[in-house]
């Protein structure tokens, strides 16, 4: 298709990414605020964002299988009529537990919309075009990041609006995500008798959330050694182990446990893993700094985070544009995850009196990382899948990147606490008794605090999430070892629609040729004489002339 054709098919999904990135980034400055009025620890700071992460990481898988079976606009669609729907649940949210539960409801839409659009993205853009249009995507994101946060501070800061608008301004835009999607995206899907694997699903998503409850409330609610911890470990190892089980022997498993064989799904789905426990693990916790450790109000705290979603936007669209231009993809990964680990570094130094034109070179050397690795993880790997797979492949990069995220949410966010607790604790006796952020009591909102309460809070935050960026760095370290043994294949020139249909006709006993776009001239008469028989007249069937003979040999 013609780029403008290509635009318009993408609106509803650009749309869709839109309102997913918004709805996590109008949150952000507003949960200090959301907390501090509902009475919430920050141990319930920590779950109102582990429970979208948790919902979305389990379902990821689920709805990827799904989008190889079934039509990928109706799957997007239902994700986001669920979006909508936690949406307006956690604007009305009159506690915390409604709170969180809602935020279930929206990770589950959020799981659907992250498996899907780069699935569809890769049914209408072949791998080698894609970075000419991962400028547009990259510039949604940028935007809804850039723009989430300080609609989010000043609908908090505003009187007459307040914190529940953050999660009523997504919805407008979920709406018309739909029906953008409804008119504008035209994908060919062929109707096949199928059975989904419910049993295995639902063991994937018992074992996963087992094990992630686990991690989210170990060293806070309970005790890391206990019989609740061997209870839910113990419980979601035996489900996973199951799970295996199942799917080894489904006729459609949820994950096709053979897609893992390959080298770059396996590598690249472990360095997401690594990628998200560094960076969400660590940048999640970026806006309470802002307004805890050094006292800023939410709208300030947004406009500080530029210099990151700058750094990122600026680097997506480069290595996008580079990479179209060369068909060279895995520079672009190594020096992301080399920026990456550097920019973590460089914040593990800082403190709530480091100047903030220091702090913005740290955040922008991070963004850059940022935005060279997220969206060429995933090139990569649907690059080398066959098109059957591709839904479930791209899902379990997605599941891998969420499940670091939220697993690196909830340690970190358990280290922060205890931290926290025990910065408090130390300064308690020349400061008095100080309303602080260890676990179990709540998150302080630092404007209203005495000047020497307020000092020691603010030390105290400043330290502790410095020293998440510390424990995040080790992650992003070995990101950098696993991208460095991936193996660099050339970018294919098809979608994988027209692939899908060459993998279809080789299925049903035709013999689809590689298009002359796909391969070399040596390529192509190696797989014409292989398809043919040794038949010149196979390479007709492409509208070229049989290649001339070379030392004997075609």
């Amino acid at each position: 298709m013609p780029p403008r054709q290509v635009l318009q098919a993408i609106s509803g999904l650009v749309a869709g990414l839109f309102v997913a990135v918004l709805a996590g980034t109008v949150v952000a400055n507003a949960l200090p605020r959301i907390t501090a009025e509902l009475g919430a620890s920050q141990s319930s700071y920590t779950w109102v964002i582990i429970a979208e992460l948790l919902a979305m990481t389990a379902t990821v898988p689920l709805w990827g299988k799904l989008s190889d079976l079934y039509s990928k606009k109706l799957l997007l669609q239902t994700s986001l009529g669920m979006f909508v729907v936690g949406s307006l649940l956690a604007g009305f949210s009159q506690g915390v537990g409604t709170l969180i539960f809602s935020r279930v409801v929206q990770g589950v839409g959020a799981g659907g919309l992250t498996a899907l659009t780069q699935v569809v993205m890769a049914a209408v853009i072949p791998p080698r075009k894609l970075g000419r249009y991962s400028g547009v995507f990259g510039a949604v994101f940028s935007g809804a990041t850039v723009a989430g946060p300080l609609i989010g501070g000043l609908l908090v800061d505003t009187s007459w609006l307040g914190w529940r608008w953050c999660f009523f301004i997504g919805v407008p835009f979920a709406l018309l995500a739909i029906a953008l999607l409804q008119r504008t995206l035209h994908l060919p899907h062929v109707r096949r008798d199928v059975k989904i694997d419910w049993l295995g699903a639902f063991l994937i998503v018992a074992g996963v959330s087992s094990l992630l409850i686990w991690v989210s409330m170990a060293g806070s609610t309970f005790d890391w050694f206990s019989w609740q911890t061997a209870a839910l470990v113990g419980g979601g190892t035996l489900l996973l182990a199951a799970a295996v089980r199942v799917e080894s022997r489904a006729a459609e498993p949820i994950i096709p446990l053979s897609i893992f064989r390959n080298r770059t799904v396996a590598l690249t789905s472990l360095a997401s893993l690594l990628v998200g426990v560094g960076l969400f693990g660590g940048t999640v916790f970026l806006s309470q700094f802002f307004q805890v450790a050094m006292g800023k109000s939410p709208t300030i705290a947004g406009l500080m985070s530029l210099p990151l979603v700058l750094g990122s936007l600026a680097a997506s669209t480069l290595a996008g544009h580079w990479i179209s231009a060369t068909g060279r993809w895995k520079p672009y990964l190594v020096a992301g995850t080399v920026f990456m680990t550097a920019g973590l570094a460089l914040l593990a130094t800082i403190g709530s009196h480091t100047p903030f034109v220091l702090l913005s070179v740290y955040m922008a050397v991070l963004g850059t990382g940022v935005g060279m690795l997220t969206q060429n993880l995933v090139l990569a790997a649907q690059n080398d899948v066959p098109a059957d797979t591709l839904g479930s492949a791209t899902s379990v990069l997605s599941f891998s990147r969420s499940m670091g995220g939220t697993v690196g949410t909830s340690v970190l966010g358990a280290v922060l606490a205890h931290r926290v607790a025990t910065e408090l604790a130390d300064g308690r006796a020349a400061a008095g008794d100080t309303p602080g952020g260890g676990a179990g009591h709540g998150v302080p909102d630092a404007t209203t605090l005495p000047a020497p309460v307020r000092a020691l809070v603010e030390n105290a935050y400043g330290i502790a999430i410095a020293e998440l960026f510390l424990w995040a760095t080790p992650f992003a370290l070995l990101a950098l070892i696993a991208v460095l043994f991936i193996e660099e294949k050339p970018l294919k020139t098809t979608t994988s629609t027209e692939r899908l249909a060459e993998e279809s006709a080789i299925a049903a006993g035709g013999r689809a040729l590689p298009t002359p776009a796909d391969t070399s001239r040596a390529d192509l008469a190696e797989a014409s004489t292989r398809g043919s028989g040794g038949c010149p007249g196979a390479t007709r069937l492409l509208g070229r002339r049989p290649p001339r003979r070379a030392s004997g040999r075609p």
